[in-house]
C-alpha cells in the first residue's frame, strides 16, 4: 500500500514510520509512506505557503501554486491514477467502509492542509474526495492522515501477521467489539466470565457475538438501524436485552 502525504510538517508523518505495526509494516516493505513538502515548492522569494483569503476574514490560506507543484511531484512518485484525498472537516465521514475502500485502490495521496484551509480552486481541480475523523477542527490535517495511514495499513495483508486481527475489529462486522480479559482469573471481585474458561469454542462464539451485538445496541444503535439480523442474531440480542432489563 502506499501513502503520499502532502504536509507542511513531515516530521509528524515521519512517527507512523517509526513505531508499532506501521513501523514494522514499512520495514517489510507491506507500506510506503513519502512526504512532500509545499514550501520546498514554493516561487515566494520568503518561502511562504499561505496568503489573507479573498473577502477579509481571520486567518490564513493554502495557497494554489506550492499545493499543485507538490502535487504534481507526489503524483509523479505514486502508482499511476493514485487518487487524492483532503483532510477537511468538510469531508465524509472516515468509517471503517471507507477505510476499507481506500484500501482496495491500492495507493492514495493525503493533503494535510494547515492554517483556515486550502484555496478551493485546488479542492475543486485536484482532490478526488474530502475527508473528516470527526465534527470537531483540529490544527492541521496531519494526525486526520495518521488516522488514515494506521487504519488502512491495518487492512494490508500481513500486517498485523493475522488477517484474522483486521477482520474481528470494532466495526469490521459492523458491530463494537466484544470485552476481553486476562490473567488473573479474579481482581478486586471481578471475575472473567466462565464461559471464556469453558473450553466450549461454540458457547464462546455466541457468547461473543452476543456481547457485539448487546455493546453495540446500548453505544451505537444507529450501527444497528439497518442491520437485518439473523435469528440466531435476534435469539442472543433478546437474551442480552432481557439479562439487563431492558426494557
Amino acid at each position: 500500500m502506499y501513502f503520499g502525504v502532502i504536509t507542511l510538517f513531515p516530521e509528524m508523518i515521519d512517527a507512523v514510520t517509526k513505531f508499532g505495526v506501521t513501523r514494522r509494516a514499512c520495514e517489510n516493505g507491506l507500506i510506503k509512506v513519502d512526504c512532500i513538502n509545499p514550501r520546498d515548492y514554493t516561487e515566494d522569494k520568503f518561502g511562504n505557503v499561505d496568503d489573507k483569503p479573498y473577502g477579509g476574514g481571520p486567518g490564513m490560506l493554502m495557497q494554489v501554486q506550492p499545493l499543485r507543484d507538490a502535487l504534481r511531484v507526489a503524483r509523479s512518485q505514486a502508482p499511476k491514477d493514485t487518487k487524492v484525498v483532503c483532510m477537511s472537516p468538510q469531508g465524509v465521514q472516515l468509517n471503517h467502509s471507507l477505510v476499507t475502500d481506500i484500501h482496495s485502490w491500492g495507493s492514495v495521496i493525503l493533503i494535510a492542509g494547515r492554517y483556515e484551509g486550502i484555496d478551493e480552486r485546488v479542492l475543486q481541480k485536484e482532490v478526488d474526495l474530502e475527508v473528516s475523523v470527526g465534527d470537531y477542527v483540529l490544527s492541521g490535517g496531519e494526525l486526520p492522515a495518521m488516522c488514515i495511514i494506521d487504519a488502512v495499513s491495518r487492512m494490508v495483508p500481513g500486517v498485523l501477521g493475522n488477517i484474522q486481527n483486521a477482520q474481528e475489529d470494532s466495526f469490521a462486522q459492523g458491530l463494537l467489539h466484544f470485552p476481553q480479559y486476562t490473567r488473573p482469573e479474579e481482581i478486586d471481585g471481578m471475575r472473567v466470565p466462565e464461559v471464556l474458561m469453558s473450553g466450549n469454542h461454540e458457547k464462546i462464539r455466541n457468547w461473543r457475538l452476543q456481547q457485539c451485538l448487546g455493546r453495540t445496541y446500548e453505544r451505537r444503535p444507529d450501527l444497528l438501524k439497518n442491520r437485518v439480523l439473523t435469528k440466531l442474531e435476534r435469539k442472543l440480542l433478546d437474551e442480552y436485552l432481557q439479562e439487563h432489563d431492558f426494557k
